[in-house]
């Protein structure tokens, strides 16, 4: 889903990760942060409630963990701040699990895999964007990944691309397009959808789950993917559970419980009532 904070961002807060480790606790209530606003992966419904995958998967995990869980909304942009800062116990939104962020907190084993793409309009000018209804596997190798994103780049040039700010997904389009498009970053991703229904961007670059989602809302209801999915290492293990590094007794309570959640079709489960396809990492779903 989404991925790599700025790496200003990440400096910021490495200092706060030196300070010392608290002691254990005994974990009897949790808080979790979710945004919110990334349908289906987390949402907050017209009675201010949050729902989701991550918050129907969240309560499972809690359950089995024996613990009470409470789920706050949080902005994107301050999640790795506000964690190491106390503020809440766990991130689940959609964070990919990365490298870089894993120098600031630890992350729980994926609980999801995607692929993400690029979308615009039925009638728009990228509408048959090269690779258009495939998927394809970039692993983050220049060599490997250079027909792909050549191709795109060709099809991109003058082009202006819409794109959620401090995620994987940014640093993507940035480094491989920034030189040959305008790029326009949003708080949330629903805002990139809106300046591509109303023609102020030619495209949004976002996880293909959300996308889905995104589609049927009536506003975007002209809205298609366009170019390949694109899919594989380049996006990291997947999206994980980010917790702060001292909390290793409440991180390795979680994992025990997702290993249960995947190995009883829970997690497929609510794969499949969320995002209609089943985002089990395969190397969870055969470990």
């Amino acid at each position: 889903m989404k991925s790599l904070l700025a790496a200003a961002t990440l400096a910021a807060v490495t200092t706060i990760t030196a300070a010392p480790a608290l002691e254990a606790k005994e974990w009897k209530t949790v808080i979790i942060a979710t945004e919110g606003a990334y349908e289906p992966w987390n949402l907050t419904k017209p009675d201010g409630s949050l729902d989701g995958f991550e918050i129907d998967l969240g309560k499972d995990l809690c359950s089995r963990m024996q613990v009470t869980c409470k789920f706050v909304a949080q902005d994107w942009d301050g999640m790795i701040p506000s964690l190491i800062a106390g503020k809440f116990d766990m991130i689940m939104d959609g964070m990919s699990i990365t490298d870089e962020r894993k120098q600031a907190i630890d992350f729980s084993k994926p609980y999801a895999s995607t692929p993400g793409g690029f979308a615009g309009l039925k009638s728009g000018p990228l509408a048959k964007l090269p690779g258009t209804g495939s998927t394809v596997i970039l692993t983050g190798d220049a060599v490997h990944d250079k027909p792909t994103i050549d191709a795109l780049r060709v099809a991109l040039t003058g082009k202006k691309i819409g794109i959620q700010t401090a995620t994987s997904f940014t640093k993507f389009v940035e480094d491989n397009f920034g030189d040959v498009a305008t790029i326009t970053e949003y708080k949330t991703a629903p805002e990139h959808d809106l300046d591509v229904t109303g023609g102020r961007v030619d495209v949004a670059f976002d996880d293909i789950t959300y996308f889905v989602s995104a589609f049927a809302k009536p506003g975007n209801r002209e809205m298609v993917v366009v170019g390949p999915q694109i899919a594989g290492p380049i996006w990291g293990e997947g999206e994980g559970a980010g917790f702060r590094k001292s909390d290793t007794d409440l991180h390795a309570m979680f994992d025990k419980a997702l290993a249960a959640a995947i190995a009883d079709g829970t997690l497929k489960k609510l794969s499949l009532k969320w995002f209609k396809l089943d985002v089990t990492p395969v190397a969870a779903s055969r470990s």
